[in-house]
């Protein structure tokens, strides 16, 4: 079966975050540094982009380094921040007409990358297709936390009363606001957890796991996991039976 071929495209997720999981396994089954793996990595990335795109998906989020991963040898760190200021091709952005964001805590990375990320929103600003968001020294908790502090920060000032607090209000804190909830979360790799990836926004998301390595996953890959997304029946919390009456 040729996945592409058999995809719904008026039914295409809006929203597709990806934990990008297996790049040193990858390269480990090679006899390669884990670095290779990376590079391969990136290089996947291009062309999910370019698929994600095409296929007509508006927000591709995607696990690029997390905060626990500076826990990670010295130097395998710098190669990653190497590559990401080598992987970044404005000009792939610009002609998919892409935009793109960061979420995560930009301070903690190099300057010299982090200016190259902030040039690199700058100059895809004023396109008008898919974002492309990477999450940069990025978890869950650490998001949390953040949106936690400046809740707490206007409830201080008087701006806002506890029992004003709701779900939304929590949603316009998050380093995610300017986007929906993902639909689709997808992990390479083999492991079949969320490590910390968005946790909040993923309460309704469905889920994807595979065996394949990052490296591996090329267009129809993507395009496997969005017709098993399309096979499923999403709720809410309804019946079925209350689907159908809409």
């Amino acid at each position: 079966m040729i996945y592409k071929d058999q995809l719904d495209k008026s039914r295409i997720p809006a929203h597709i975050a990806i934990i990008m999981d297996g790049n040193g396994r990858w390269a480990k089954q090679r006899g390669q540094a884990r670095s290779f793996g990376h590079q391969a990595g990136a290089e996947t990335v291009h062309i999910i982009a370019e698929e994600a795109a095409r296929l007509g998906v508006k927000y591709l989020t995607l696990y690029t380094f997390s905060t626990e991963n500076w826990k990670r040898p010295a130097e395998e760190v710098s190669a990653l921040m190497a590559l990401l200021m080598d992987s970044i091709e404005e000009e792939t952005l610009m002609k998919n007409n892409i935009r793109f964001r960061i979420i995560g805590e930009m301070d903690k990375l190099p300057q010299d990358v982090a200016e190259r990320l902030r040039q690199c929103i700058t100059r895809t600003s004023a396109n008008t297709g898919m974002y492309l968001v990477l999450a940069l020294s990025y978890s869950s908790k650490w998001e949390l936390t953040e949106a936690v502090k400046r809740i707490a920060e206007e409830i201080q000032e008087g701006k806002l009363a506890i029992g004003d607090i709701t779900d939304k209000t929590i949603d316009r804190h998050l380093a995610t606001s300017f986007m929906p909830d993902p639909d689709l979360l997808i992990r390479t790799g083999g492991e079949i957890r969320l490590s910390n990836y968005l946790l909040w926004q993923c309460a309704y998301s469905e889920l994807y796991f595979c065996d394949t390595y990052w490296p591996d996953f090329k267009a129809e890959e993507l395009c496997k996991a969005i017709y098993d997304y399309q096979q499923r029946e999403r709720r809410f919390g309804k019946t079925s039976e209350q689907l159908l009456k809409r």
